[in-house]
């Protein structure tokens, strides 16, 4: 510490403190010490450079603090009234956690107690890692006798022995010989008051060179808000799949999670990721290549949020649901919980922002709600994304279902990766229709599929009125079905199945043959509402390519949900089935143990 000068003697009106320098024209110190200085002049000396005298300072940054002895946020930043940054070298920072690094190293406080105009030193340690009501550190004195912290310490800093600053003493504790007790705000707590502090403090990582860049970047994304994207997913992006989860609550800025990223996560890659990244993002030159799939042809852009729900075994009305995301090829979990059925729509709508938080920051996100057969009619798309906002999910997201059963199917998914590898070199592709009180046998439609080479199946009722039909394109491979949830079979149609059922009866034979002019043998009539429906189905999608299909339905959703009569719509109750198992390369056992 001899060549320290940049100790700080501050005083305020009554009230004499510490500080230390930062820059060359700012100084740290605690808000209590200058809480007069909106009606007295603050000065600030510097015991090691008399001839400097009192410098007249402001306050230009304030953490906030209420007045009160426990209240947070004592810090306050102070600018020197000079034209010219003073000759003296700022303090030095320490990494975050050096204070209690095992073991734990002695701190040294400079402070001012009365009748020390020039200063005294106090020695303390600290007593644990575990902060005080989030906010301080507690001190102990490193021996029993010496001098204990007291008025005129407050906003001293802590530093090692070998000068690094490691936070800043805030509060005495106690008044007795006995106690010699204190609390100091670390580095980390500081930076959360004043974040320009954070770029003046290292990393664990010695080669930790990249600051002068990753704050140059900041600094351009806070001149333009909005322009660098959700902190939360540049996070997610640098720290990898494997890399530490998302802090509770998140990050509030850009700066928080850059910080976060350099002192807490332990590969040193994760902050050449995070600046890269947000590099890219302010419309920079990539500096590194993006990651690359492990094997096989490129997939889809699309990035799952994975609603999976399954009967739980502990009753008829419990389920299971797991939220999770897929980033990088791999499955990232973010809840789950087995649960009444009542509750799941609740659940569901309190993970689901989690869940895309955990998405790169460019992603195009894709709800997919895997669920059991007879969950497949459910009305997800229509259920709102939250208690505070009543856009449907499929308005907000392009969302799909999938059977779970089907999911789980390594034939079907590996026939499926086949069928889409042919998917991905053409455009629109032709609807395979099933029309409503079609006499075609279930057999007979999976012929028709498999030679067809079926890539779109359309149904003109929902899975309750053609269950045997639906559950046929199930299980083969046909990436894509779509179906309006509700109707039943029109009278024109139900009549002719009754007719059609009596004459069997009394023939004894299969019924009457089929119509020639309809090619798998359906009643077709243009005034039924399943034909109409799969007319217009059919125009369009016409020229959509299946991979872009869940977007198209969400703008269709849109249209709908904009309608004059929005039940009217065609569309209104559009259900889509869309099945790229490209893009859930992981789907095994379940994450989680859910509890009750």
């Amino acid at each position: 510490m001899g060549g320290a000068a940049w100790h700080a003697r501050i005083a305020c009106g009554d009230a004499v403190g510490a500080g230390f320098l930062v820059t060359g024209r700012r100084v740290l110190t605690c808000a209590h010490v200058v809480r007069a200085g909106d009606r007295a002049a603050v000065t600030v000396s510097f015991p090691h450079a008399r001839e400097l005298g009192e410098v007249p300072a402001t306050v230009v940054a304030h953490g906030g603090w209420a007045g009160g002895v426990t209240d947070p946020g004592d810090v306050a930043v102070l600018e020197l009234a000079v034209d010219h940054d003073i000759p003296l070298a700022p303090a030095r920072f320490a990494p975050p956690g050096a204070a209690y690094t095992e073991p734990y190293p002695k701190l040294v406080a400079y402070g001012f107690p009365e009748g020390y105009d020039e200063g005294t030193l106090a020695e303390y340690r600290a007593v644990s890692p575990q902060l005080i009501a989030g906010e301080w550190l507690e001190l102990v004195a490193w021996h029993g006798h010496g001098q204990p912290i007291a008025d005129g310490f407050s906003g001293a800093a802590a530093t090692l022995p070998d000068g690094r600053v490691a936070g800043m003493v805030t509060a005495a504790l106690g008044s007795s010989p006995e106690v010699r007790k204190g609390r100091m705000l670390p580095l980390d707590v500081l930076t959360r008051y004043w974040p320009d502090l954070g770029e003046l403090v290292p990393g664990p990582d010695p080669g930790d060179d990249g600051r002068p860049r990753l704050y140059d970047l900041l600094r351009r994304a806070e001149a333009g808000p909005g322009a660098a994207g959700d902190p939360d997913r540049l996070y997610l992006d640098a720290v990898g799949p494997f890399g530490p989860p998302l802090p509770p609550g998140g990050f509030a800025t850009l700066r928080a999670a850059a910080d976060y990223v350099r002192w807490e996560v332990p590969d040193p890659e994760a902050v050449r990721r995070f600046t890269d990244r947000l590099g890219e993002l302010l419309g920079g030159e990539r500096v590194s290549p993006p990651p690359t799939a492990p094997d096989g042809p490129a997939g889809p852009a699309w990035s799952p949020v994975v609603v999976e729900i399954d009967h739980s075994g502990a009753g008829p009305d419990q389920v299971t649901v797991e939220v999770s995301a897929y980033r990088d090829g791999r499955r990232r979990p973010v809840g789950a919980r087995r649960l009444p059925r009542t509750a799941v729509r609740a659940y569901v709508q309190s993970r689901i922002d989690e869940a895309v938080a955990h998405l790169a920051p460019d992603a195009d996100e894709l709800v997919t709600f895997v669920l059991p057969r007879e969950w497949l009619n459910e009305a997800v798309a229509h259920w709102e994304c939250g208690a505070d906002d009543s856009t449907p999910l499929g308005c907000a997201y392009p969302l799909v279902v999938t059977d779970r059963a089907r999911h789980h199917s390594g034939r079907l998914r590996h026939q499926l990766r086949k069928k889409w590898q042919k998917l991905d070199t053409g455009g629109g592709v032709e609807v395979h229709r099933v029309e409503c009180g079609t006499r075609e046998r279930p057999p007979s439609l999976r012929k028709r599929l498999w030679d067809g080479d079926a890539r779109l199946a359309g149904f003109a009722a929902p899975p309750t009125v053609a269950r045997p039909h639906f559950e046929v394109g199930l299980t083969v491979p046909v990436p894509v079905l779509l179906w309006p949830r509700g109707g039943a079979p029109c009278a024109v149609h139900e009549d002719a199945h009754r007719a059609g059922t009596a004459r069997q009866e009394a023939s004894g034979t299969e019924g009457p043959a089929p119509d020639a002019s309809c090619p798998a043998g359906e009643i077709p009539d243009a005034s039924c509402p399943g034909t109409a429906f799969l007319d217009r189905l059919t125009a369009s999608v016409a020229d959509v390519p299946p991979a872009e299909l869940p977007r198209h339905v969400m703008e269709l959703r849109l249209t709908a949900e904009a309608a004059d009569d929005p039940e009217g719509h065609w569309a209104r109750h559009l259900q889509l089935l869309w099945d790229d198992p490209r893009c859930f390369p992981e789907t095994g056992a379940s994450l989680h143990s859910p509890v009750a």
